[in-house]
């Protein structure tokens, strides 16, 4: 089945990213039947600056086969920029979608992957971090249920009931770095539903927890639960995995990913047509134009990273090596 790709670009990080993520789907599935749409917001009163790209990124990103798509911001903007993947959605036609994180890069052929578009579902690459659960607060059911509760939702059967009772991994939640479904209007339009209402009518369980930046990733597991999706089957382990890489941050790349997705980061950002516009990036350029990457992988074995994310990035700190 054809499909379309989203991705976010702005002004800033975001454009070279974009960049990356076009190049490498080239790069790595050159078949790939689909449309990559760029989704660029334009300036409006939710943001504080020009949102938009600049003309170089743009035309690269052109030539590299990428549609940019402009949206307008309406909800949310520079108070909570996350919010672009959702205010996007209804920009895209409406076709099966793939939404990425645009610090991903595409290592394998996406087209090859069996999506069921019907049954949405989402990244597990994720650690624990909401709810933060307080000692005489509500736990983890009953904040998450009271979500639930909001929108109508049979709560049970979202529950893994391998996991204990008041262990965070027991509750669907999910990393928002990718997400599909067949119709991205109709999940757009509930995503943004659900989104405005957490975040402007905060549930009584919720009044000691922080929505930012949490509050897209609050939100997903609802939408996909509310149209039958869940957690993603081993048909969907390519993503993830040799399919995509959500990198988060270069130095990370380094620190933590395979050896084929530094090679593919470093053949995509070396090509002639690339490297000019890319060189503007100082996370780039220091980490694989001058080779400071290489340095940040020579701190870690990747067959024993520390289990937290944090300690990655506390080491990168100390040792002068963090970018973004």
């Amino acid at each position: 089945m054809s499909f379309n790709i989203l991705a976010i670009g702005q002004g800033g990080r975001l454009e070279h990213e974009a960049i990356l993520l076009a190049a490498s789907l080239h790069h790595s599935d050159p078949g790939f039947a689909g449309t990559l749409y760029i989704a660029e917001p334009q300036p409006g009163p939710k943001w504080q600056t020009d949102p938009r790209m600049s003309d170089t990124s743009r035309a690269l990103l052109a030539d590299l086969g990428a549609t940019v798509l402009p949206f307008e911001t309406q909800a949310f903007g520079t108070a909570y920029p996350y919010g672009n993947k959702i205010e996007a959605l209804d920009a895209l036609p409406d076709a099966p979608f793939l939404f990425l994180d645009t610090d991903t890069l595409i290592t394998g052929p996406l087209s090859e992957i069996p999506f069921d578009f019907t049954k949405p579902s989402a990244s597990m690459r994720r650690e624990g971090t909401w709810p933060q659960v307080e000692l005489y607060g509500p736990g983890y059911a009953q904040t998450w249920k009271s979500l639930y509760d909001r929108f109508g939702l049979e709560f049970a059967s979202s529950l893994d009931l391998t996991q204990p009772d008041e262990y965070w991994q027991r509750y669907l939640y999910f990393n928002a770095g990718w997400f599909f479904h067949a119709s991205p209007r109709a999940f757009g339009n509930r995503f943004l539903s659900y989104a405005k209402s957490i975040r402007d009518n905060v549930p009584d369980e919720l009044v000691c927890q922080t929505l930012d930046p949490w509050l897209d990733q609050v939100a997903l597991p609802l939408v996909i639960h509310s149209f039958g999706g869940g957690r993603p089957g081993p048909e969907l382990d390519a993503l993830d995995g040799a399919a995509t890489c959500h990198y988060r941050t270069l130095p990370l790349l380094y620190a933590r990913e395979s050896d084929h997705a530094v090679a593919v980061l470093e053949e995509v950002a070396k090509d002639k047509a690339v490297r000019p516009t890319l060189r503007n990036w100082p996370a780039l350029k220091a980490m694989v134009y001058q080779n400071q990457g290489r340095k940040a992988r020579g701190l870690f074995d990747r067959e024993n990273l520390p289990h937290r994310e944090q300690a990655i990035r506390n080491t990168l700190r100390r040792e002068g090596l963090w970018q973004r």
